[in-house]
């Protein structure tokens, strides 16, 4: 799950559906002087070279059960549970703040 202003993965992928838009206010994220909404789109890979850019480090897929250390900032270990979710479950309502 890609996350930043504008994030650069290599990819080229296709919006498949809106899964949330979330007003990090209402979250658990450490607090911050922007007021940011995020916005989670499940995308279909279509082509492109999985690569780091000049705002990512390193490209990576991780299963749900196997996550890395997370930057709460950017997300939350509830956030990304709820996508795993509604992602098994197509009739789960997309997450609106």
């Amino acid at each position: 799950m890609p996350g930043g202003w504008a994030e650069e993965s290599g990819l080229d992928v296709r919006p498949v559906r809106l899964l949330g838009i979330l007003d990090k206010k209402f979250h658990d994220h450490p607090p911050e002087s922007w007021h940011i909404y995020k916005v989670f789109i499940l995308c279909e890979i279509i082509g492109g070279v999985k690569g780091a850019g000049l705002e990512t480090s390193e490209v990576g897929f991780f299963t749900e059960d196997h996550l890395p250390t997370l930057s709460t900032e950017r997300n939350t270990e509830k956030q990304i549970q709820r996508l795993f979710e509604m992602i098994r479950n197509d009739d789960r309502e997309v997450m609106l703040d």
